[in-house]
């Protein structure tokens, strides 16, 4: 017995509109690809040539910090606040004796965690306000963080107080999490992959600042001493770690380099700063040697003017538009 006509057919999805595809283990490195790609894009679009990054706790909303009123959330960038016996004790809460010892301590740490926000913040601006005095067609220096609030926000937003540009490298999470207001719209990023937000953190950098923070602070500020110490940045990065004291309570570096496991020189990879001030002179000198270099490399090739072709190759995109990302051995 014959077949039936077939019913006409539908058209086939392009590839790249399969979203069936495009999120199947099959699409995934074209999922990596596009994390890499379309930043890129965005970089080059909005003259971006360096960077500045920003680590810190995620795990407090600033209320008020001028009377240093701060909510913890129930997870580092979360949207949700912790539960009410885990946030700091409020004044009169201490006063009247309702208080635990622990939310005591919490208000305690709540009025540390508040200065540290102020500092990031006139800490940025300062960074943002030297850099935008800059010559040059590109942004320097651009204050980045990882987009979501605490000492994250308060460095983005001492950018956009400057009259910055800032750049926010969020990160997709199980739970609902927001980027900061601060953040430069059209530098807004929300990454899949750890690996690939982290890419984007190391290789624009020119300097880190490390504040306060928890396993996130400390997982993104070793792998990029990691980096630093085994020469896999073809460049130098200032690494200034903000809050001797709290660093110094809560890691030792000292005894790791008395064990031999790392060596006496590689604490010279980084510095400490107590102020602003301080700490904006530690990265000014850093980025000045930065400029230096750049001029140098700039000199060395220089087309030689005459009639003709060139002999030197002509410049790669990257060259010509930035972002500068460094080269690794």
């Amino acid at each position: 017995m014959p077949r039936k006509e077939p019913d006409p057919l539908e058209k086939a999805p392009l590839a790249y509109e399969n979203q069936d595809f495009l999120n199947s283990p099959d699409g995934r490195v074209f999922r990596m690809m596009a994390e890499y790609q379309e930043p890129m894009t965005r970089f080059r679009r909005e003259r971006i040539q360096d960077t500045v990054v920003f680590f810190g706790s995620a795990r407090f909303r600033a209320l008020d910090v001028a009377s240093h009123e701060l909510e913890l959330l129930d997870n580092t960038g979360s949207r949700k606040a912790a539960p009410a016996d885990q946030q700091p004790a409020r004044p009169h809460e201490v006063e009247s004796g309702e208080a635990s010892e622990q939310r005591k301590k919490l208000a305690q740490a709540a009025v540390e965690m508040a200065q540290y926000y102020e500092d990031a913040r006139t800490l940025a601006g300062m960074v943002s306000k030297w850099a935008m005095s800059l010559p040059g067609r590109r942004h320097r220096y651009v204050i980045t963080s990882g987009g979501g609030p605490g000492i994250m926000e308060a460095a983005n937003r001492g950018a956009y107080e400057a009259g910055a540009k800032s750049i926010g490298l969020n990160i997709k999470l199980p739970f609902e999490q927001m980027p900061n207001p601060y953040i430069t719209p059209d530098l807004n990023f929300e990454f899949h992959y750890f690996f690939m937000r982290k890419f984007w953190f190391a290789y624009l950098a020119k300097a880190l600042v490390v504040f306060p923070g928890g396993f996130g602070t400390l997982d993104e500020m070793f792998e990029l001493l990691t980096l630093a110490q085994t020469h896999k940045l073809a460049k130098k990065i200032t690494v200034v770690i903000y809050g001797s004291s709290y660093w110094k309570g809560v890691i030792d570096l000292d005894i790791l380099a008395d064990k031999g496991a790392i060596s006496r020189s590689d604490l010279d990879l980084f510095q400490f700063a107590d102020s602003p001030e301080e700490a904006f002179e530690k990265l000014k000198a850093g980025l000045l040697e930065d400029l230096a270099a750049q001029a140098a490399w700039d000199r060395d090739h220089a087309a030689p003017a005459g009639p003709g072709v060139p002999d030197t190759p002509a410049p790669s995109a990257q060259e010509l538009l930035g972002p500068d990302i460094a080269k690794t051995r």
